[in-house]
């Protein structure tokens, strides 16, 4: 692809749309600074060579003027001495002189032309490589802010588990401990229980012998 050709699709494209086409925007628009750095390279040097033509063609048309003018005062010498002849010649030149001037301006028209394309051309792709730039460190500042809340969020979500494991764990300690409580109270009192049980059995069975015996001697004195 030639250097213009290539320039002009540059700046013809539209950024966004092809970032938003790309699989991967950030490699493609790294891609595009890249080619865009390397085209304004290239544009420049041609610049440069054009300018510095300019500058030799523009000398050499100035010397060639310089040179009608001399032929133009030759003539009006020759025409002071009675030398039409000689005067004829010297116009001669002179005409064959500016004819060459006309092709040179020409050239220097066309140089000049081209030199205005190349700058028109230049300050678009610039202006399109400062876009390219400044999307890019948009990208790059919204990667930074997506990957730092997705760390923040990351450890918000393990925190949150820990948080939610500590209290588990906080509260079958806690339940422990009450269990432990309530069967140290139990220690020991089961064998007491069973003896005091069984004395109060005793009691409560002469208590019933005694109630037995009144009334069978109640009985007894009333047959």
């Amino acid at each position: 692809m030639g250097i213009f050709s290539r320039m002009t699709d540059i700046i013809n494209s539209n950024l966004t749309a092809l970032l938003d086409k790309a699989e991967d925007p950030q490699k493609m628009i790294r891609m595009m600074i890249q080619e865009m750095e390397e085209t304004l390279v290239e544009v420049r040097s041609s610049s440069a060579r054009v300018i510095a033509d300019r500058k030799t063609t523009g000398r050499r048309v100035d010397r060639m003027r310089q040179e009608s003018l001399e032929w133009e005062k030759k003539a009006m010498l020759a025409i002071g001495k009675g030398r039409e002849d000689l005067a004829r010649a010297a116009l001669n030149e002179k005409q064959q002189i500016e004819r060459e001037i006309d092709l040179v301006d020409e050239e220097l028209a066309a140089l000049d032309d081209h030199l205005n394309h190349l700058n028109e051309e230049v300050g678009q792709l610039q202006t399109k490589l400062t876009d390219a730039k400044a999307k890019q460190k948009a990208m790059l500042m919204r990667q930074s802010t997506v990957e730092s809340r997705l760390r923040v969020k990351r450890q918000n979500s393990k925190s949150t588990l820990d948080n939610a494991v500590d209290k588990f764990e906080r509260f079958e300690r806690r339940m422990d401990s009450l269990e432990g409580q309530i069967e140290s109270m139990d220690v020991g009192t089961e064998s007491s229980t069973d003896l005091k049980s069984q004395i109060d059995a005793l009691e409560n069975d002469d208590k019933i012998s005694d109630e037995l015996a009144r009334l069978k001697e109640k009985m007894t004195k009333v047959d």
